[in-house]
Order: C-alpha cells, then sequence, then structure tokens
C-alpha cells in the first residue's frame, strides 16, 4: 500500500524527453467491482472503506487527476458507484515490474550491431507493455529476438527502447542493447542532438510554405487522456516543432515535421493548435470530415481514405544519432506504410482533377 500511496500523492506527470510521440501509458493498481446490492455512494468514500490504508483526501486528488475510472471511464470523486460497477485505479507508472513475455512477433529490423537495433514499426504495434496492452507489444518482440542474448534483460530499465512513438504511428525506434548505449543515446535525445523527422497528412491547406510551432504541451485537465498546449503560464513543458509543406492536396496537406522536443502527442497536438488536425487521428478530432464540399460524392471519397488509412496519418520517416561506440554519424530513411501512401495517392489523384 506504502507504493501505491507515494504513486498517487504525486501529481501525475509528463513523459520524459525520451518518449517522443508515445501516449500517456496507464497502468491499473487496484480493481473494485461493487456488489449487486450496493447503494448509491460516493465513489471517494466506496474507495476508503476499501482502502483503510488511504485518506479520503488522496482519493479526492487522484480522481482530480484522472485517475480514478468507473467502467474504464474516468470520474470525478462526487460519482455515485452504482450496483456492479468497475472501479479501477490506473496511473502512468506501474503498481510493480511488469513481467515480459517473449513473443515471437516479427520485426522489421533496419540496423543492427552489437550494442544498438533500429526498428521501423508498422503501425498498430504498441510499444511498451501497460494497461490493456500487457502482451503483444515491440518489448515483448524484442524480448523474444534477444532471447539468447546474455546481457539483455527485458525487465532492465538500463537496456531497450530509447524513445516511443504511438501504437498508431509508423516509422523508425532506436533501442540499446547495453546500459552504456542506451546511456548515451539518451542523453542526445535530451541535448536534442538527434534527427528525427516525421511525414503527415492533415486537414486543411497550410498556407505558409513552412514554420515553427511553439507552445508548452501538458495533459488536459477537462481530459487527461488528452493533451493539450498551453500557450501562457508555466503549465506543461516547452515543445518545439518545425513544419515544411511537401504537398498541398485539394483539402489536406502533406507536411514534415521536425521535432526539437519530444512530448506526448507532441506533432498530433502542435498541429491541431495551428488548426490543422492530422487526417483521421480519431482522438483529436481528425476522424470527421472537416474541410470540403458538402456533395455525397465527396464525403464518400473521405470514408474511402479513412478506410484505407484507418489510423492518424503520421510516420516517424527518418532517424539520426551519433553512434556510442564508434561515434559515427548514423542516419536512416523508411519508406511512407502502404496504408498510408495509398491514402496520400487518393488525395493526389483527387488534387489533380477535382471530380468530386
Amino acid at each position: 500500500m506504502d507504493d501505491y500511496n507515494q504513486n498517487w500523492n504525486e501529481e501525475q506527470e509528463e513523459d520524459s524527453l525520451f518518449e517522443s510521440e508515445e501516449g500517456p501509458q496507464l497502468h491499473e493498481h487496484f480493481r473494485f467491482t461493487a456488489d449487486k446490492g450496493q447503494s448509491f455512494l460516493r465513489v471517494d468514500k466506496f474507495l476508503s472503506d476499501r482502502m483503510p490504508g488511504s485518506s479520503r483526501n488522496r482519493i479526492q486528488l487522484a480522481a482530480d487527476a484522472g485517475c480514478i475510472h468507473v467502467n474504464n471511464v474516468p470520474v470525478k470523486s462526487n460519482y455515485r458507484v452504482k450496483p456492479l460497477d468497475e472501479v479501477s485505479i490506473l496511473m502512468d507508472r506501474p503498481r510493480r515490474e511488469l513481467e515480459i513475455i517473449p513473443e515471437d512477433i516479427p520485426l522489421n529490423i533496419v540496423y543492427e550491431d552489437d550494442v544498438l537495433m533500429v526498428i521501423n514499426k508498422p503501425p498498430g504495434l504498441v510499444v511498451h507493455p501497460a494497461h490493456g496492452n500487457y502482451t503483444g507489444t515491440l518489448v515483448n518482440a524484442l524480448a523474444w529476438y534477444l532471447r539468447d542474448d546474455p546481457i539483455y534483460d527485458p525487465s532492465d530499465p538500463q537496456l531497450g527502447l530509447v524513445h516511443r512513438i504511438d501504437k498508431e504511428t509508423s516509422g523508425l525506434l532506436v533501442v540499446a542493447k547495453t546500459p552504456e548505449a542506451k546511456s548515451h543515446l539518451s542523453m542526445q535525445f535530451f541535448y536534442k542532438t538527434t534527427k528525427r523527422e516525421y511525414q503527415a497528412l492533415v486537414w486543411g491547406i497550410v498556407q505558409e510554405e513552412q514554420g515553427r510551432i511553439e507552445g508548452n504541451i501538458g495533459r488536459d485537465p477537462q481530459n487527461r487522456m488528452l493533451m493539450r498546449v498551453f500557450p501562457e503560464g508555466d503549465m506543461g513543458k516547452t515543445a518545439v516543432t518545425h513544419y515544411k509543406v511537401m504537398e498541398r492536396l485539394g483539402y489536406v496537406t502533406r507536411v514534415k515535421c521536425r521535432l526539437e522536443t519530444g512530448r506526448t502527442h507532441q506533432i498530433r497536438v502542435h498541429m491541431k493548435y495551428i488548426g490543422h488536425i492530422l487526417f483521421n487521428d480519431k482522438r483529436y478530432g481528425g476522424d470527421e470530415i472537416l474541410k470540403g464540399t458538402r456533395f455525397t460524392k465527396y464525403k464518400q471519397f473521405v470514408y474511402n481514405c479513412f478506410d484505407i488509412c484507418p489510423r492518424h496519418a503520421l510516420h516517424a520517416k527518418t532517424l539520426g544519432f551519433v553512434h556510442p561506440v564508434t561515434g559515427e554519424e548514423m542516419d536512416f530513411d523508411s519508406e511512407i506504410p502502404y496504408d498510408m501512401s495509398q491514402l496520400i495517392d487518393k488525395w493526389r489523384t483527387y488534387a489533380n482533377t477535382k471530380e468530386l
């Protein structure tokens, strides 16, 4: 219980500099099921009755931070528990170390030597085990692939992923196979000497050929599963994204984004901040028809585009860093995956024909 109290007594921290575009990682610490005869009772009282080691005030603070969920939905401390409600407590860090189970999941390895690997992650693959995704992740795949390496321990935080990207984001990641390599690479991310470029398809016509977006990013107080920009004050953490227009394709724009920092959902949130939500970004509203005509044929065209690329259109295309042992400049480039390239081609055809 001490570990739990310490965890939620702190404000949920933002992701580290090394976590890049990865979304908030939630870990279930406790779960309670209300009895069939449960009377309507405030959730803070419900939990304090079942957790005598935790004060009601701590529970209320946890609810304010979005840590108390009922039936998988975050609630405030005045929510009244009903019969058979599933009440859970979720945190952004594990209650205890997770057992990493090696799983035979294919990996697209772009480069490998004795101290590091560069992997091209497909869309849909979760990077690290967390609430709702304890297996089937990139970390599980690495545990299988490196199972015969006597040095590699998938549960050792000094090894493994140096940075992260979202489940639905595709693209390049670097993995450290030794503690020295991870320390060296992590410092490069910390001091912003790595080179990272993404390509994205966003709603609307971006007017400027290129630009710089700066605005603190932090969790939205109204919905802790979302991130938002805080343009003034000291909320959130400094975030800088540089963008450049590659193609204007009708009612969408293909852009290249270079990260100067690596915050949770940084590109997704920054592009929304300047009025250009990523195409089919369900979490931030990009899965609606935000630009275009009212014609039925056009609407069907967009719905077909959603089906072609059923995720937010974002790919981590390039990655550059200094090799931690040789000192060599390492630069990698990856092809845009099939779903996103097909999506771009479809919009390119539309922009050239204007038939809809």
